[in-house]
């Protein structure tokens, strides 16, 4: 493939803006394509929210270096922001004051993908021909031409179902107007719809327990307000993470505060329960594991489903796609984020190595990269595309250099890794010998190595 001229980067979230500024910085043109009509759309949903890390930790590289020529006030990068300050502080002066504000076009929803004058089962030459991209916006179905793509358009808008087999559970559908997916402002402008009503959450990552958090508060305010936790596994304490060994405190905290929330009772928890069913012929819900006489049951007011996304593949079906079978996320990557493998969260950095596609030129970036797997830290996207813009730039060498470390989370189910309590996130880039990421990154700089147990 010859060396691009222009990218299409689809979705302006964090990472897709982060993808434009690199295209830009290597001397490429973005085409920046967002559903919403702002960028940040999807971060707008989840506003009220405050990150985990710090701004150290949320703003690119070669964004600041674009935002430093207008004179931005930058964050203190010790301070945690919410998404609305994301988007207000950092992703709409990226977008609206620098050079990338003319490449981006919102209320442009990408609806296909193909190759000029290829179908997907043509090859003879197929490499050399440039992508068509088609969206629609308000003037009606357009296309553009791009000779690489991007897509980081997150996983956001297809949120996992309540059925443990990954269906809809039965009357789902039917329920929809007593459901939320994903983290509802419970204390914010949600709140009328959860105070002094029972609330089931089901779910076990941070989005349920942060939304049982805000329920617990709301109900010392609310006193009929009623937490119900409704987990499919078997264990509590999984669910609240690393705590004081985790290196983003604020994660850490927020684990040891649901933690003795759930020990003082302050939430009811349903431990092994795995809805297949909801029932709306009452005034209430009926969430239930099964039916007949081996179903169990609780009826709530409000349930809200924060079991995790997935990513929408339609539009890339005319695209060469590879996908590991479970997680749908690029093959190279699964077996560092699995959660079958180990759930530790910190996934050693990669890059256009890894999440390269049969397609040329094509990659999944951001959260979408990790199809349906959870643990997404807003780091590992910038420097995903940071990598993929050298690949595209035809800077080999650079895209294959590791420039990052994550912070631990202090936990690791993973019982074959070499020395598991300090190696977390997989084994260490194949190129470099070494046994964990910190190593590989001593290694990679000339220096005598960590060491995996240092």
């Amino acid at each position: 493939m010859n060396q691009p001229k222009t990218v299409a980067i689809i979705g302006a979230g964090p990472v897709g803006l982060a993808a434009a500024a690199h295209v830009l910085e290597r001397g490429l043109t973005p085409i920046v394509l967002e559903a919403g009509d702002s960028v940040g759309h999807s971060v707008r949903q989840w506003g009220h929210v405050q990150l985990f890390s710090p701004w150290e930790y949320n703003v690119d590289r070669a964004a600041a270096r674009l935002l430093a020529s207008t004179g931005w006030n930058s964050p203190e990068p010790e301070q945690y922001p919410t998404g609305a300050e994301l988007v207000e502080r950092y992703l709409e002066p990226l977008a609206a004051s620098t050079a990338l504000a003319s490449h981006i076009h919102t209320s442009s929803r990408v609806t296909d993908i193909s190759r000029i004058g290829f179908d997907k089962l043509k090859s003879k030459g197929r490499e050399a021909a440039p992508f068509e991209l088609r969206y629609q916006n308000g003037q009606g179905p357009k296309s553009v031409r791009a000779d690489a793509v991007i897509d980081a358009s997150g996983t956001w808008h297809s949120p996992n179902p309540a059925g443990a087999n990954g269906l809809r559970a039965i009357g789902e559908a039917q329920a929809a107007d007593r459901i939320a997916y994903g983290m509802p402002d419970v204390l914010g402008k949600d709140r009328a719809r959860y105070a002094g009503k029972t609330v089931a959450v089901l779910g076990a990552g941070h989005s349920a327990i942060g939304t049982l958090t805000d329920l617990a508060r709301l109900a010392t305010e609310s006193p009929e307000t009623r937490p119900v936790w409704l987990l499919r596994g078997n264990d509590p304490a999984k669910a609240f993470g690393g705590g004081a060994n985790d290196k983003l405190a604020a994660r850490g905290e927020l684990g040891l505060a649901f933690a003795a929330l759930v020990a003082a009772g302050r939430i009811t928890v349903e431990s092994e329960f795995r809805v297949s069913h909801l029932g709306t012929d009452v005034p209430r819900l009926t969430v239930a594991t099964g039916a007949g006489s081996c179903c169990r049951q609780v009826v709530v007011d409000q349930l809200i489903v924060a079991t995790g996304f997935r990513p929408d593949l339609d539009f890339v079906r005319e695209l060469r796609i590879q996908l590991d079978p479970a997680i749908e996320c690029p093959v190279e990557l699964a077996p560092l984020i699995d959660p079958n493998e180990h759930s530790c969260g910190t996934v050693r950095p990669h890059g256009a190595r890894e999440l390269a596609q049969p397609e040329p030129g094509f990659y999944f970036a951001g959260m979408k990269s990790y199809g349906r797997a959870p643990t997404f830290l807003m780091l590992t996207g910038y420097e995903q595309v940071r990598s993929i813009s050298a690949e595209l730039a035809g800077d080999h060498e650079a895209a294959a250099r590791v420039e990052l470390v994550l912070p631990e989370t202090g936990v690791c189910s993973r019982a074959d890794a070499p020395g598991a309590s300090q190696c977390c996130g997989g084994p260490a880039p194949s190129a470099v010998d070494a046994c964990c990421v910190d190593d590989a990154n001593a290694k990679q700089q000339g220096k005598a190595g960590c060491g995996c147990g240092s």
